[in-house]
């Protein structure tokens, strides 16, 4: 790509990051998801911090701000009014200060601020800012491993698919047959009237996030208790690699401040969390599956979520077939990383995360296997995500068959993802 060409496209980004930027925080798109996402914040701090550094560690800032006491980091920040939006604070009831959801997101706040850092100009500020945060984001990783790890296994559970970032995954379909719908009150979802209904969950999906969420708002939303009374508990390896890769940089980060206590715990939970991953190996399908705990056999289905510990420290043959792993779906979609293997019979190239490319699992990836040496496979992706951008602009995510963008447009972490690659890669 041409100088001026990446110069237009970080452009195109960055107006689209201006767009969506509510001052403190950015909202994900505008209609579909007119609130603070967890995670999305996160990763479009990295984005941001190209043209605003200041700006970038406000973004995790203004998350933080809205951390429950227990140290737990729920998904939604409701930071103002908006009907266009369901599930909203009406139906969470929360009862916190600013009306937040109840449920969390991967953890991806240890390795943004890390990055936030290590590239900072300012250092002093940034030293500064990302002192103030550490224990905040240690607090967090504590509050997994004390409330979704409850015998110390070195793993966690997400109790609700909402909770992965991979909403309606296949990988969830068999553990999710356990969540009734009976009791489920009446509801008129918003998302549809934003993205095409083929494009997202289904009637029944939905009727099943809510009954979760109605058991869990008759918990009291009591974090102590949630994970045993919830009829899914999956162990995703996607979303423990996101904890056990911000443990260890948050572990470094502390011990560059001189946070050794921060230091010293983050570092232990990352590594058994990565010996504890072993277990959720697959031979036969060549990547990581999900582990249902509740009938403690794994889940024969291969999607992203099994790919994506590549960007924790797994061990070197781990990262070298997920490499291979990489390729393998490169012959059978235009378009890596699709988020389900195409030969599936249940893959779906339009629908949500049951088979489109999602540009931000596509950075965690390239990030991973470049990092453990795998640069060909790393640059195949980094590819695959800016042919994408250019064939079908800042689209939530796209079809990898035909390169369709899908869901809402105009997409604010879509836009991060796309400096990153930019810039580093060019």
């Amino acid at each position: 790509m041409t100088a001026s060409a990446t110069s237009d496209i970080i452009a195109r980004a960055v107006e689209v990051l201006k767009e969506n930027d509510q001052g403190a925080y950015t909202i994900p798109t505008k209609g579909l998801y007119p609130f603070q996402w967890n995670w999305d914040s996160c990763l479009t701090a990295l984005g941001l911090a190209h043209y605003d550094e200041a700006r970038a560690w406000t973004e995790i800032e203004t998350l933080f701000a809205h951390q429950w006491p227990d140290g737990m980091v729920p998904h939604i920040v409701f930071h103002v009014w908006n009907d266009g939006y369901f599930p909203g604070p009406e139906v969470w009831r929360t009862g916190r200060p600013t009306a937040t959801s109840g449920i969390t997101q991967p953890a991806v706040a240890g390795f943004a601020v890390r990055r936030l850092f290590d590239r900072a100009k300012d250092k002093k500020s940034a030293a500064d800012r990302a002192r103030a945060l550490l224990p905040k984001i240690d607090a967090w990783h504590r509050w997994f491993y004390e409330n979704r790890d409850p015998t110390g296994e070195g793993l966690v559970a997400i109790i609700h698919p909402w909770e992965s970032g991979r909403d309606n995954s296949i990988d969830w379909d068999d553990a999710f047959e356990r969540v009734p719908t009976e009791g489920v009150e009446p509801y008129t979802r918003r998302d549809t009237l934003h993205a095409d209904p083929a494009h997202r969950p289904t009637r029944e999906q939905y009727d099943r996030y809510i009954w979760l969420l109605q058991h869990f708002r008759g918990l009291g939303w009591d974090n102590a208790r949630l994970h045993d009374a919830s009829p899914f508990q999956v162990v995703d390896p996607g979303f423990n690699a996101i904890l056990i890769r911000a443990a260890a940089d948050l572990a470094e980060l502390a011990e560059a401040l001189g946070e050794t206590g921060i230091a010293g715990a983050n570092r232990a939970r990352a590594q058994k969390g990565l010996a504890a991953m072993e277990r959720l190996w697959s031979d036969a399908q060549g990547q990581y599956l999900c582990l249902d705990r509740v009938t403690g056999k794994l889940i024969d289905s291969a999607s992203v979520g099994g790919i994506l510990p590549a960007f924790a420290a797994i061990p070197e043959a781990r990262a070298a077939t997920l490499a291979t792993t990489v390729e393998r779906l490169a012959g059978k979609a235009r378009y890596v990383v699709p988020s389900h293997d195409p030969d599936d019979p249940r893959f779906d190239a339009k629908r949500y995360w049951r088979g489109p490319v999602w540009l931000v699992v596509n950075y965690m990836i390239a990030d991973g296997l470049a990092a453990a040496g795998h640069h060909d496979a790393a640059r195949r992706i980094t590819q695959s995500s800016l042919d994408l951008i250019r064939e079908s602009g800042f689209a939530e995510y796209y079809d990898p068959l035909a390169g369709d963008p899908l869901g809402g447009g105009r997409f604010t972490w879509t836009a991060a993802m796309v400096i990153e690659f930019l810039r580093h890669t060019s």
